[in-house]
């Protein structure tokens, strides 16, 4: 069998983030989504097919042709017009069944398993507020009867999760679909032909759903990997001054120095740097050859690889990207003194993030003078820089000029 797995989209929500790689290639505890996607597949397919555009380069770099035993095929979708599209690409190429699903969620391989033996069907899963999803609705013996977008009034709380098991015909109801409002050629406008024209099963998931819509989203896919994936080990130098709690791993050629404190769960990436004395607290990953120094707190986070914190920081409910340096004296913020949820701007719009404890989300190669204070929910963007003593209290998107000394 073989599986769809749909990479090719920009994905604007997750800048500043994804304006230096594509959204499959976003790291969760030191791996990239599409790993953690590629393993959960090897079971039960022979085949991955990744439709690709935007920065495909870097995806078809990082796997190239085989993974662990799955030949991995890459088609081009070309203009992004939607995801039944992007599975249509594969019409030429594909006439047995197969799994088709999003490229920026994590799965539970034990629900994919389910679905994969299936002839046709969806995963979907139960959520207390329906609104902001596809929602299902179906029969007394669990087939969709409708697949709806986003409804008002939802009459079912079984959200669509973006995994689907289908048969080759699905590319005649594709061809079928008529545009979305958008211009786009929507799936679930094919999975809802496919349910009129005989049992279409909606199997609910017993295991996790990670979904990782916003770049906020990346803490708590990192927080339930740490917690609940993620195996301990110590392949790395630790001093016997450091002091190592609950579950941690950290890896080859890692260097653990004197008055280091790490709470699990906690990810130290190959290569990595910590101390002296400094403090890891739970759900924090550092990444390959990221450097964390002298009397820095790093709290439920994600250093991307080549990192840097190195003096008298707080990063806290944070990500920071590939060889950013952040100055002595940096300080995300991640609380509101009222207490209510942390919002964040988004191409013109604010965005509740959900979240009550909300630092910042800092893209690749960015440079933070001293002293730094950054309000919770900004973000800045690749290459960007502060100034010492600045004060962000709006995204830093424009690169800024260093001062002439004086």
């Amino acid at each position: 069998m073989k599986a769809v797995i749909m990479a090719a989209g920009a994905s604007t929500r997750t800048h500043p983030l994804t304006l230096t790689r594509p959204k499959p290639l976003l790291p969760i505890a030191n791996r990239t989504i599409l790993d953690y996607q590629l393993d959960a597949l090897r079971p039960l397919v022979d085949e991955a097919v990744i439709i690709v555009h935007y920065m495909r380069d870097q995806i078809e770099e990082r796997f190239g042709h085989v993974y662990k035993g799955i030949r991995i095929r890459y088609v081009e979708q070309g203009e992004p017009l939607g995801t039944g599209h992007a599975v249509l690409q594969c019409a030429d190429i594909i006439n047995e069944p197969f799994i088709a699903m999003n490229g920026d969620d994590l799965y539970d391989p034990a629900d994919l398993a389910r679905l994969a033996k299936l002839d046709q069907g969806a995963l979907a899963i139960t959520v207390e507020d329906p609104r902001m999803y596809g929602v299902y609705e179906t029969d007394s013996k669990g087939n969709a009867v409708r697949l709806v977008e986003k409804p008002e009034n939802p009459t079912s709380n079984l959200a669509n999760v973006g995994v689907y098991k289908f048969a080759p015909d699905v590319f005649d109801a594709l061809r079928e679909t008529a545009p979305s409002e958008r211009g786009e050629i929507e799936i679930t406008s094919a999975v809802q032909t496919l349910a009129e024209r005989g049992p279409f099963p909606v199997v609910g998931m017993n295991g996790y759903w990670l979904p990782v819509g916003y770049a906020w989203h990346l803490l708590d896919a990192n927080a339930y990997v740490l917690e609940h994936l993620m195996e301990a080990e110590s392949l790395g130098e630790v001093s016997p001054g450091a002091e190592i709690n609950g579950k941690v791993s950290i890896g080859e050629g890692a260097i653990i120095r004197s008055g280091v404190v790490i709470d699990g769960p906690a990810c130290i990436g190959p290569g990595a740097t910590l101390g002296p004395n400094c403090w890891i607290r739970p759900g924090t990953t550092l990444g390959r050859g990221s450097h964390v120094g002298h009397g820095v707190e790093i709290k439920n986070s994600i250093l991307m690889d080549g990192a840097k914190v190195p003096h008298l920081s707080y990063i806290g409910d944070s990500v920071v990207g590939e060889n950013t340096n952040l100055g002595a004296g940096t300080i995300t913020a991640n609380f509101r003194h009222d207490g209510k949820n942390i919002p964040s701007a988004m191409k013109g719009a604010i965005i509740d993030s959900g979240r009550r404890k909300f630092g910042a989300i800092i893209g690749d190669d960015v440079h933070t003078g001293i002293n730094t204070s950054i309000y919770p929910g900004r973000k800045l963007w690749p290459h960007t820089l502060t100034f010492p003593g600045e004060a962000v209290s709006k995204d830093v998107m424009e690169v800024k000029r260093r001062p002439p000394r004086t």
